[in-house]
């Protein structure tokens, strides 16, 4: 039983504010080379990443969408539950990330 929630719950939050943080931290490298300031790119790259933070966390599209219309259609309701767990999830994460990177760089979180 617990495996089952850390793989379903706890591995896609991470996962998203893994995504999020070091897309934006390393990414925010990247303004050293040219006239930028890094806090400012990495607030754009954290609102740019954020998507992408969840579909990562969540394993990709396909799976997710055959795992909600085998919970939908064929009455499977604990496949149902467990990815809009996985996705609620990867949301929290990413957006736990979002945050961390505003406090960080003194930007407006929201």
């Amino acid at each position: 039983m617990q495996g089952e929630i850390v793989k379903g719950v706890l591995l896609p939050f991470f996962t998203a504010l893994g995504v999020m943080l070091g897309g934006s931290l390393l990414g925010g490298l990247a303004a050293l080379f040219y006239p930028e300031s890094p806090f400012h790119r990495m607030q754009t790259l954290a609102a740019d990443v954020k998507l992408w933070a969840i579909v990562v966390a969540i394993g990709g599209t396909f799976p997710t969408l055959r795992a909600l219309d085998s919970g939908l259609f064929n009455g499977e309701v604990v496949h149902l539950v467990r990815q809009l767990g996985a996705i609620l999830s990867g949301f929290l994460g990413a957006q736990a990330g979002y945050w961390v990177v505003m406090g960080l760089t003194g930007g407006r979180g929201g």
